[in-house]
């Protein structure tokens, strides 16, 4: 079965760290693009980052340039976004997917894409 899943998510106060990770089932992650978007309530989804299959590449938001950073460990499998300093606006919930072949990573992030597959989602609140 071919699934992308998060994990990392919680609660944490202004101005803390998550580690969000993002882990491939049934396909090579190697392969592809892979963005990280969020979704806070009552808003739409957004690209917070990029990263290209070859880790070349990354995009990110103005919104948390500078705090966030992508990487991704294609034998495990697996992308990360470390989030630092974050802000009660980072709440919501973060997805991440996978991009089609040849995607840049801005146009990823920025939703001219469509994703190839997506996971279920992992919730970040920040919160004092």
């Amino acid at each position: 079965q071919l699934q992308l899943v998060e994990s990392g998510g919680g609660l944490v106060q202004p101005g803390e760290s998550l580690r969000l990770s993002c882990a491939a089932s049934g396909f090579t992650l190697g392969y592809y693009g892979i963005g990280w978007f969020r979704q806070a309530p009552g808003k739409e989804r957004e690209g917070v980052s990029c990263i290209s299959s070859s880790a070349s590449d990354t995009y990110y938001a103005n919104s948390v340039k500078g705090r966030f950073t992508i990487s991704r460990d294609n034998a495990k499998n697996t992308v990360y976004l470390q989030m630092n300093s974050l802000k009660p606006e980072d709440t919501g919930v973060y997805y991440c997917a996978a991009g089609p072949l040849g995607a840049t990573v801005q146009a990823m992030c920025d939703g001219y894409y469509a994703m190839d597959y997506w996971g279920k989602g992992t919730l970040v609140t920040v919160s004092s």
